[in-house]
């Protein structure tokens, strides 16, 4: 159906950093490449090129003109520090940070406990 998306914008965002953060992709990505990273139904090849377009706004995406090859794109940070930066993002947002991590970590699996416990021991060290 014409106009109807069939993906949320921040799904469309978030799979266009998927295919950037891929092991194949640290020399950068044509946006037809990263079209193909799609699943069927893909987006329009105009609707990529958009989202990348808002990334790059965003400073989450970088853009490299070559003159004798296609303009490619990366991520302009890692996986983990796009992530990082989400979380801060959202405790920022909260009235209570107190709260907010009190209930963040208490959803936490005891892995992901562990790991942040020896996030904490490394810091204070």
């Amino acid at each position: 159906m014409a106009g109807q998306r069939s993906r949320p914008r921040g799904q469309l965002e978030q799979a266009v950093l998927d295919a950037l953060w891929a092991p194949d992709a640290h020399d950068g990505l044509t946006a037809r490449a990263i079209l193909e990273s799609f699943p069927e139904p893909r987006p329009a090849l105009t609707t990529v090129l958009t989202v990348l377009d808002r990334l790059g706004r965003k400073g989450t995406v970088t853009r490299h003109e070559h003159a004798d090859a296609a303009l490619t794109f990366r991520a302009a940070h890692s996986r983990a520090d796009h992530t990082a930066s989400l979380m801060n993002s959202a405790l920022a947002a909260s009235t209570d940070r107190e709260a907010a991590l009190l209930q963040f970590t208490g959803s936490l699996a005891s892995d992901d406990l562990d790991a942040l416990r020896r996030a904490i021991d490394a810091h204070r060290g």
